[in-house]
């Protein structure tokens, strides 16, 4: 789906381009739900009334549901501290449970290749850890690509915050008027609009069996500047399509 006819300000051409990493470049099919109840338990354990969170929404906001919880019930800081250290951990062990089975999403290489080769800065914005991120990157061929990258284990915000997604941009060198945000969840979307920093979709791919809430509709409604099928077709809308088509 091509570009909308109004759209903020951005300069043209962009100089640089940070993808979301699970979903966006690679498939590892995380079991989120599991996160989710984990993060539940824990928060619980800590003193958050049992049934005050919700297993559908994002794990970020029950972290955050969670937090308010406990500092509106005079938790000290340091049961605070430890909730957030050992759902950390946990969602860490789990999410690296799925690095075996971490597949490159068809048409990445090429596409980042492309854009290599005509010299545009790349960086990744992942809620994933540092350690699974770089290991999923290394795994799927990928990391030769990213000099730039900032994960939900980085000093400060994580994503959906804008700081995260301003604060990459800064270490890259790109204004945020010459910057695209890509990737394939609304939050994704989020953080571009709260960043002000162009934002493409990219629906899920097929395999992932994902909710309804991943239309491109849905994410032109959330502010996306252009929704793209997949990767190759991202290529074409970004006039960086590789000369053999992913399969």
């Amino acid at each position: 789906m091509p570009p909308r006819s109004s759209e903020p300000p951005f300069l043209e051409p962009f100089l640089g381009v940070v993808f979301d990493l699970d979903g966006t470049l690679v498939l590892s099919h995380h079991d989120f739900g599991r996160m989710r109840s984990e993060v539940i338990r824990l928060a619980e354990r800590h003193g958050v009334l049992p049934g005050h969170l919700s297993p559908r929404e994002p794990i970020h906001r029950i972290v955050e549901s969670a937090r308010e919880e406990l500092r509106v019930a005079g938790a000290p800081d340091g049961e605070v501290w430890r909730f957030e250290a050992e759902y950390a951990r946990a969602i860490d062990a789990i999410e690296m449970e799925a690095l075996p089975r971490t597949v490159v999403r068809p048409g990445a290489a090429p596409l980042l290749r492309e854009l290599t080769r005509r010299g545009f800065r790349t960086g990744v914005l992942t809620r994933s850890s540092e350690t699974f991120a770089r290991a999923a990157l290394r795994a799927t061929g990928l990391d030769g690509y990213f000099a730039y990258l900032r994960s939900r284990s980085a000093p400060g915000p994580a994503k959906p915050s804008p700081e995260a997604l301003l604060f990459l941009l800064h270490e890259m060198g790109v204004p945020v008027d010459r910057a695209l945000y890509v990737g394939d969840h609304p939050i994704d979307a989020e953080c571009a609009a709260r960043s002000r920093v162009r934002f493409y979709a990219v629906l899920p791919d097929p395999s992932e069996g994902r909710e309804p809430a991943t239309t491109a509709e849905r994410f032109l409604a959330a502010g996306a500047s252009a929704v793209a099928r997949d990767l190759p077709d991202l290529g074409r809308q970004l006039n960086v399509a590789s000369a053999t088509p992913a399969a």
